[in-house]
């Protein structure tokens, strides 16, 4: 299975490329995005996440910004790279891209800037990372509150423009909301299943038929704080929520969000992008046909991104 194009819809390797000089072309030690990676585990279609980090001195909008200038860099610098169009097809040697931003904070609470966002080629966005915001709360404070009126005019604004609503990191009750005023299938990025193992980020399994029933997918991430309670984790564990989700959704609603270099820790058989082979091998061992395997892989998070982008 090391031949299947494959489509990943969350890494953080910009926000270490703009604070830290991370190259996409000579990795770090602990880098898992790099381009000889990508090549050897077939990769051609990645969403670039523009990560805000709360905890830094610097506006969000601002952090924001940035990292969108170190993803214009990158793609002007590496000719291999291309914005997915509706006309790209994987068989070539170019790999597309989509610009992402994790953490609604970077709005600054504007809604001119959803507009500016899309305009710099933004086409998904989630509304919270781990921390409240002007627009919801996340899954991982003790309150379960949902969305705020901004957050809701966010929400509407987005639809009629064009980005994806990513449910990533939301609360329950801010899930709940975004699938009844949502306009446009939304989707999870780098979610799991909380039925296979109980973690707040992960996705109730109501959540996950009903962002299905809506033709959503849902992204299943490598971090092994969610995938198992040792953090002794590898592929089968990674396979099991993608077996879980399958089994609710069928296969055409479930894909990868692999969260590489979101995390301090990987599980032992999925360290960086060559590796991610490691994974269709698991699960074709498990019982997924060979063209299951490739929606997986790539055709669901294609077929559900291209209905926002131009």
């Amino acid at each position: 299975m090391s031949n299947i194009p494959v489509a990943d819809a969350h890494c953080d390797f910009l926000y270490y490329m703009t604070q830290d000089g991370w190259d996409i072309n000579r990795p770090t030690r602990n880098q898992a995005v790099a381009l000889p990676y990508i090549k050897q585990g077939g990769g051609k279609l990645l969403f670039f996440a523009a990560w805000v980090d709360m905890d830094m001195r610097k506006d969000c909008l601002q952090q924001a910004l940035d990292m969108f200038d170190s993803y214009f860099a990158m793609m002007e610098e590496n000719d291999v790279f291309v914005p997915l169009t509706k006309d790209y097809t994987p068989d070539g040697d170019k790999i597309a891209t989509v610009l992402t931003v994790e953490g609604g904070e970077s709005l600054n609470a504007a809604i001119s800037n959803v507009r500016l966002f899309h305009r710099l080629g933004v086409r998904a966005m989630t509304l919270t990372w781990n921390y409240s915001n002007e627009l919801a709360s996340p899954a991982m404070r003790r309150a379960n509150k949902g969305l705020t009126g901004r957050g809701r005019e966010v929400v509407r604004e987005m639809n009629r423009i064009g980005i994806a609503l990513d449910v990533s990191h939301l609360s329950d009750a801010g899930i709940d909301e975004a699938l009844e005023i949502s306009q446009r299938p939304i989707f999870a990025s780098h979610s799991n299943a909380r039925a296979v193992f109980d973690h707040k980020r992960s996705l109730k399994d109501e959540h996950i038929k009903a962002i299905a029933a809506q033709n959503g997918v849902i992204g299943v991430n490598y971090y092994p704080g969610q995938l198992v309670k040792t953090g002794d984790a590898s592929v089968r564990e990674i396979a099991q929520h993608i077996a879980h989700i399958a089994g609710l959704t069928g296969p055409e609603h479930v894909c990868l969000g692999s969260d590489f270099d979101g995390m301090s820790v990987y599980p032992r058989d999925m360290k960086n992008w060559s590796d991610v082979p490691n994974l269709f091998d698991e699960l074709q061992r498990i019982g997924f046909s060979d063209k299951e395997i490739r929606r997986i892989a790539y055709d669901n998070l294609h077929d559900y991104i291209i209905q926002f982008v131009d």
